[in-house]
């Protein structure tokens, strides 16, 4: 992305005010999460990322599915702090 590219373009600007208007890729979760997007397909393989869903061939995640995912996380850290 470059630095005169708007905000609403990075996700992670998106999700930091509030949830997109849109089903996000794994090219988005890889980017909102900065891991490859190999590591997202690995996550989903073993059912440990955020939860996604198919739309044919293409894997989509809901935004409020990757928001609830972040939040358990981040309780599941708390509680083991």
């Amino acid at each position: 992305m470059s630095a005169s590219a708007p905000a609403r373009d990075d996700p992670r600007a998106i999700l930091r005010g509030g949830l997109p208007d849109r089903y996000l890729t794994a090219d988005d979760i890889a980017e909102i999460f900065e891991v490859p997007k190999e590591t997202v397909y690995q996550w989903r393989k073993k059912r440990i990322g955020p939860p996604g869903f198919r739309i044919g061939k293409y894997i989509r995640y809901d935004p409020a599915d990757v928001h609830a995912y972040v939040t358990s996380r981040k309780d599941a850290d708390r509680n083991t702090a």
